[in-house]
């Protein structure tokens, strides 16, 4: 009797403690997410829902089992360094981040915390990862395409305005940038097209180079992929209103805002990818494991009352491809 009352003692102890174990919360984790934009940016707050809806379905719930701590450096290079140096500071368990001045700031101040980044054009150019294959290092994460495709939004001025012959490119001054001007070059000539570059450093500078270029006529303006470009949208799309500038933009949202035209990929679906490397992570996995995926969907996007205010009718063969107009 003693030795079934020792066992049964034992068993329920051992299930006691199986129980106790299984119900003990979950350690909570976290991941931070340094924003290149402004927190009041719409577009910036639909990327951020993407991409926490994206982890929510992968089994992390914000304030249940992850904490995400959040930093805006709004273009802002000396807010971009601190807030690099806050977000290393918390010790997240893994980084979003968007941009490369914040991705190499995060770089140069850590080589242990994971960062997957989102919207780069060229990573490897840039220093950022060694390969696109195996990025090496502590980061990885999505591009937004190669430089031939910086070719395509010239010719897709030249189908919407066929008589553009004089064509603006606001780029920045990064690997990036330089990229993507020289890709516009090299079909400038056989569409016959003048291209003048134009510096993107801030607000005063977007403003006296497009207001000076818009003197001339027949003239188009190209909106490259950059931080920068997507920080100033506003002014440069009133701008291009106020020029009457036909105008092709690397984002959805220029259009949506009231631009004319764009091509690129869909940057709402990058952020819900990121989500999975940021859950493969938490899981166990390595950055250096994870290679740089390009995107899988683009989006070509028309303003039909922007072109119908600039006097512009549309070609059906771009309206048949559009993946969505806007009345």
């Amino acid at each position: 009797m003693r030795r079934r009352q020792f066992f049964a003692l034992v068993g329920g102890v051992a299930v006691w403690s199986l129980t106790a174990r299984a119900q003990q919360p979950q350690p909570m984790r976290r991941i931070g997410v340094l924003h290149a934009g402004a927190e009041s940016d719409p577009d910036y707050q639909a990327r951020t829902t993407a991409f926490k809806q994206a982890l929510q379905q992968l089994g992390w719930i914000e304030g249940s089992n992850v904490r995400i701590d959040y930093r805006w450096a709004a273009g802002d290079a000396e807010r971009t360094r601190r807030y690099a140096a806050e977000m290393i500071a918390l010790a997240p368990d893994v980084i979003l981040v968007n941009a490369s001045p914040p991705v190499l700031a995060l770089q140069r101040a850590t080589q242990a915390i994971p960062i997957v980044f989102v919207g780069l054009t060229d990573p490897v150019g840039a220093g950022i990862a060694e390969s696109l294959a195996r990025p090496g290092g502590n980061v990885t994460g999505f591009t937004l395409f190669e430089y031939g495709m910086s070719a395509k939004w010239l010719e897709i001025l030249k189908q919407i305005a066929p008589g553009v012959a004089r064509v603006a490119v606001a780029r920045d001054q990064s690997v990036s940038g330089v990229g993507q001007f020289a890709a516009i070059q090299s079909v400038a000539q056989p569409l016959d097209v003048d291209l003048r570059p134009i510096g993107l450093r801030d607000a005063a500078e977007i403003e006296r180079a497009i207001s000076a270029f818009a003197r001339g006529s027949n003239n188009g303006l190209i909106v490259t992929a950059s931080s920068l470009t997507n920080l100033h949208r506003g002014l440069i799309i009133g701008l291009a209103a106020k020029y009457r500038l036909p105008a092709v933009y690397s984002a959805a949202n220029f259009v949506t805002d009231g631009g004319l035209i764009s091509y690129g990929p869909d940057r709402i679906d990058q952020y819900r990818r990121a989500a999975g490397y940021g859950d493969r992570i938490l899981k166990g996995e390595k950055t250096a494991d994870l290679p740089i995926q390009a995107p899988t969907k683009f989006e070509l996007v028309i303003n039909l009352k922007t072109a119908k205010a600039l006097g512009l009718t549309v070609p059906p063969t771009l309206l048949a491809t559009a993946t969505k107009t806007i009345e």
